[in-house]
């Protein structure tokens, strides 16, 4: 079962820039990581709903990059980029959105009674961005945690899935 916070952008100068949300996985901690960490299964739940990914290239450590492209349900290509600033397997990964809109993720991974707290904090570059923004990156993250739901309940207990990239 998962749970998810309420998203938020706080009333402080930070805050307006920041968008935070978690999701409660019923997992351990190193599963959860393991669907990041697999760019196989990374791609079967990155982004919202409706979206397909090509990962070009995924080094994922500190200073790696990440490539991708986000294919929308209209048909449209989004590629993106992250530069990966901080790897510290299984808590924490900090990474940074490279083409416009620029931006900071952090997804903090925390033992929970057994199962595994994902935090997940975007925090843009400009306020204004963010207020812009929110009303499509509120539920897209939501989605996003919830697509990440639907590998983690596909996979085993031991971390393999069968499913192949979409």
């Amino acid at each position: 079962m998962s749970t998810a916070a309420h998203p938020t952008a706080g009333a402080g100068p930070a805050d307006a820039r920041t968008l935070v949300t978690s999701r409660v996985f019923d997992a351990p901690r190193e599963r959860v990581w393991a669907a990041f960490a697999d760019p196989a299964l990374l791609a079967r739940w990155w982004g919202p709903d409706g979206f397909r990914n090509t990962i070009q290239h995924f080094d994922f450590r500190a200073g790696g990059a990440w490539r991708l492209v986000m294919h929308g349900p209209d048909g449209t290509d989004y590629p993106n980029e992250f530069r990966f600033a901080t790897v510290n397997e299984p808590k924490l990964i900090v990474m940074r959105h490279m083409p416009a809109p620029l931006f900071d993720l952090t997804l903090s991974f925390s033992d929970e009674a057994g199962q595994t707290r994902v935090g997940w904090r975007q925090c843009f570059d400009d306020a204004a961005v963010c207020a812009s923004l929110a009303p499509m990156c509120v539920p897209a993250n939501e989605q996003n945690l919830n697509r990440w739901q639907a590998v983690m309940n596909d996979m085993g207990s031991d971390g393999f899935s069968g499913m192949t990239n979409t």
